[in-house]
């Protein structure tokens, strides 16, 4: 049970879905548990065999994920994680690194599942080719291209690097002039050809399509705003500085945000209630 913490963040990682994640470890434990004694007693490493059938489940998950998000209503974005708990079980946290914020899991979902594996096992947990391939079932030279091919996805998308103290800085300011409804202060702090992505899961009322431009994003938000009891509060999202919108004291919207240069690049705002029951059960503080 000592492995617990590492399988849910590889598996995290892997399916940008905390449930699924949840999921995946407890059938990984399943399986460890259905074997024999003798044939437990074999395994010389079990947190590598652990780690090995986990990335193999998620691997088969990823392959219908994509058929699955196919039939999805509107667009989908990753389950966004809260702030840590200190009081909660270390062993039920996802370590917040670079690795799990929101711009970074975006473009892992536009790999192939292979590539995600791969890139995310060797260059994020430090794992041998050599590892990756019995888990890919390719060779070690196949993963080591498919790494350089994720590698490559990561540097096209040019995620900005710039600190947080200053994305807290942005992020407050976009609170402020969100609250108040002041357009022209939203069109100066997002990016001209900023994007706004909603994902509702047609469970709630969310745009299916990006929104793109400064002015109709700012517009749309200055809309919204309108909403009598809405509340927004600064908050941790995936290691980075996010808001966190309450209707009637429950959360209905989480934010994540891409900052470069000191403007909003990218809005992904999940709303689907499946996605947010982390944050509805006194994450919040």
């Amino acid at each position: 049970m000592e492995e617990r913490r590492q399988l849910l963040n590889v598996a995290y990682r892997l399916l940008g879905s905390l449930a699924d994640a949840e999921d995946v470890v407890q059938e990984a434990y399943a399986r460890w548990y259905a074997l024999e004694q003798e044939q437990r007693d074999e395994i010389l490493v079990p947190g590598a065999w652990l780690t090995t059938v986990t990335s193999r489940i998620c691997l088969d998950l990823l392959g219908s994920a994509r058929v699955r998000r196919e039939r999805y209503v509107g667009e989908w974005i990753p389950e966004p994680l809260p702030p840590q708990n200190q009081d909660g079980d270390p062993a039920d946290r996802v370590t917040l690194d670079e690795s799990v914020n929101m711009a970074f899991l975006v473009v892992l979902e536009n790999m192939t599942p292979a590539e995600r594996v791969a890139f995310v096992l060797h260059d994020v947990f430090r794992y041998s080719f050599a590892e990756v391939a019995e888990i890919v079932g390719r060779t070690p030279g196949a993963c080591r291209q498919l790494a350089t091919s994720a590698r490559r996805r990561i540097r096209d998308a040019r995620v900005g690097t710039e600190s947080r103290q200053r994305r807290a800085g942005v992020v407050r300011a976009f609170a402020r002039a969100w609250a108040a409804r002041d357009i022209a202060a939203l069109v100066g702090l997002l990016d001209p050809q900023a994007m706004a992505v909603s994902d509702g899961g047609g469970i709630v009322p969310a745009a299916l399509e990006p929104i793109t431009g400064a002015e109709r994003i700012a517009e749309g938000l200055a809309e919204i705003m309108r909403l009598a009891g809405l509340v927004l509060h600064e908050r941790m999202v995936n290691g980075q500085p996010g808001l966190v919108a309450e209707l009637d004291n429950e959360t209905s919207t989480v934010m994540a945000f891409e900052i470069s240069a000191d403007r909003i690049t990218r809005i992904w705002a999940v709303r689907n209630p499946e996605k947010l029951r982390t944050w509805r059960r006194g994450s919040l503080g």
